[in-house]
């Protein structure tokens, strides 16, 4: 039979589910907390974990999307909640969760989802978006190259001039199959040796280094004299010199050895002919993942694109506009008129956000109103990506869902991840 961990911070219902899945011939371990649950995970490997979602240390949800980050999702999860739902339960599937148990948990409802869990073929992933899949673009096959030609002799490699989605690409280029990703400007506690061993043999990577805190920064220092020992490749990303960091705070020693093997990324702004190529080949990804409808751009449709004027994160708004085309484009071909549409209220949106109004309101609803257009900015221009807008204004993705329902922030319905 199997080997189950229930994590949940009740006494009560660990020890009633581990009773009533003995009678059923699995073997059980039990975890009050996500801590007890990480070290259980590494030491045991289990079969199943059930995982409650409310808990005093680290929410259910967290330690999932912690799992999945780091390539430790390797096991069926089954969430469980006394307040569930619909939003909920649609988070822990986006986040791998094989199925969702409301409390009180019937008898039957329980042994009937262990079962359908324990048979699930877990299904491959989806692979991040690399350089692999834009390869037919003579820009980025050349990129591609160069980076994997620096990563194999050093451990440390600067993206230099490019931050956030371009970011994420190189270095989800440079990680090993199935090897595990640890996203350090996501840690939101201290880096632990415990953490850098789930880690041993994968991949670091900082996304913006003009953004780490500084706890962040002495999570980062802690990680680079450890990088031999566990065998880690760490890729940061900054679109600003390295110089200016000490500034800011930074140790002037780390900022200099962060900098010592660098590729320099393209600017897309230079390279308006490529983005024809790189667009379709972006939306080619998405149909062929399952993530948009059929859909092809017309001709007409990537000279406009290749005539639009792109801001200073142009690879995540080409990015974020290719998918949002995708999705809502009524057509299975894109026009000039839909990608036209789309630039037009985009950049209609960024100009209308005039802030002397703010200064006629009592201080609350001034931050509160400010907060609104900041959000909705983000989302505007990571396409509506959660993950993206979670790195960009530092606020984790559980009270990031609840701060923007909190200011009336709507997402999308198709607010997903690229």
């Amino acid at each position: 039979m199997a080997h189950i961990l229930v994590v949940d911070d009740e006494i009560g219902i660990r020890e009633l589910l581990s009773e009533i899945l003995e009678d059923e011939g699995h073997s059980i371990s039990l975890a009050e907390n996500a801590t007890a649950a990480r070290r259980i995970r590494a030491e045991k490997r289990p079969d199943l974990v059930l995982l409650d979602i409310w808990m005093p240390d680290t929410d259910g949800i967290s330690l999932l999307k912690e799992w999945g980050a780091s390539g430790l999702l390797t096991m069926p999860v089954v969430m469980m909640s006394g307040h569930g739902t619909i939003d909920t339960a649609v988070e822990a599937t986006r986040h791998g969760a094989v199925e969702f148990l409301e409390k009180p948990i019937a008898l039957q409802k329980l042994l009937a989802t262990v079962k359908k869990a324990l048979k699930h073929d877990a299904q491959a992933t989806k692979s991040p978006l690399t350089l692999d899949a834009l390869a037919k673009s003579p820009l980025l096959k050349d990129l591609k190259k160069r980076l994997e030609q620096a990563a194999k002799s050093a451990a440390v490699l600067h993206l230099k001039g490019g931050a956030g989605a371009i970011a994420e690409i190189c270095a989800r280029t440079l990680q090993a199959p199935h090897s595990p990703w640890l996203d350090l400007a996501a840690e939101s506690g201290p880096l632990t040796q415990e953490r850098l061993e789930q880690a041993a043999g994968g991949l670091l990577f900082v996304p913006d280094l003009a953004a780490l805190g500084k706890l962040q920064q002495m999570n980062l220092a802690f990680a680079l004299e450890r990088l031999d020992k566990y065998k880690l490749l760490l890729v940061v990303a900054s679109n600003k010199p390295l110089s200016s960091l000490p500034e800011n705070g930074w140790d002037l020693a780390l900022a200099a050895r962060l900098g010592e093997v660098w590729v320099a990324l393209p600017q897309l702004g230079s390279h308006a002919d490529e983005v024809p190529e790189i667009a379709a080949l972006l939306l080619t990804h998405l149909v062929e993942r399952g993530e948009a409808p059929a859909r092809h751009f017309s001709s007409a449709a990537l000279n406009a694109l290749r005539m639009h004027r792109w801001g200073s994160d142009a690879w995540g708004e080409l990015q974020g506009a290719v998918k949002n085309l995708a999705l809502t484009a009524l057509e299975e071909e894109i026009s000039a008129e839909d990608v036209a549409g789309l630039l037009r209220s985009s950049q209609g949106a960024e100009l209308a956000t005039p802030l002397e109004p703010l200064f006629a309101q009592p201080l609350r609803e001034a931050r509160d109103a400010f907060e609104k257009l900041y959000f909705e900015h983000l989302l505007r221009q990571e396409g509506g990506n959660m993950t993206r807008v979670s790195e960009r204004s530092g606020v984790e993705r559980t009270h990031l869902y609840r701060k923007l329902k909190q200011l009336g922030v709507s997402t999308g319905k198709r607010g997903a991840e690229v």
